[in-house]
């Protein structure tokens, strides 16, 4: 997962991808995208982008605005090696993340309705916290998530006790058990199976 700052008239050039699954999401500013598909969009504030690089795939990210665009980007293996690239995306407008879970990507073999669907076993969803607004998050037996404050400073309760989080943070997540996220605060989480391999090891 990358938090990317892209200064005006500045961005990614043509670049080559392949056997992988990768989903952006847009915080601030507008991201143009080309791709060797024949894709060209700009995407704004809330959008989100994936492109299943599958067998191969090259593309472009540039910031062609005059204020600086920041976004999330993050790669995940896919279900199989060699699918057929492709690309989508959702414009940040058609959906309410206000003080409530916005699902917005799940895998392509989940009965979840959502804008974005990918080759991988895992969900990410957004949420805009107002000040004393609060959400639930519940996290079932032999599940983990990587949960990031885009914005703001939320805080996040559970049986561990809370935690007040700034800008950039991130914690990772373990079920069984459910967690309260209080704004103020723009947050993502991306859930997937426990793989029993996270945890930090060097503190």
């Amino acid at each position: 997962m990358n938090d990317d700052l892209v200064q005006p008239k500045r961005g990614f050039g043509t670049h080559p991808h392949r056997n992988m699954e990768i989903v952006t999401y847009i915080i601030q500013g507008k991201l143009t995208h080309q791709d060797s598909m024949g894709t060209s969009e700009s995407l704004g504030r809330g959008s989100v982008q994936f492109m299943t690089a599958g067998t191969g795939i090259r593309h472009s990210e540039k910031n062609a605005e005059a204020d600086p665009l920041r976004f999330i980007q993050m790669w995940l293996v896919p279900k199989a090696n060699g699918l057929t690239p492709n690309y989508g995306s959702m414009c940040g407008t058609k959906i309410n993340f206000d003080n409530q879970w916005a699902h917005i990507v799940s895998s392509t073999e989940s009965d979840a309705k959502t804008p974005v669907k990918i080759n991988c076993e895992a969900n990410i969803k957004v949420a805009v916290l107002k000040e004393k607004k609060s959400i639930e998050f519940n996290l079932s037996k032999n599940r983990q998530a990587y949960f990031l404050a885009m914005e703001g400073s939320p805080i996040v309760e559970g049986e561990f006790g809370s935690q007040k989080f700034e800008q950039h943070d991130a914690a990772e997540l373990y079920g069984e058990e459910k967690f309260k996220i209080s704004g103020p605060g723009h947050v993502l989480i991306v859930e997937m199976d426990s793989d029993g391999q996270g945890g930090r090891s060097d503190i």
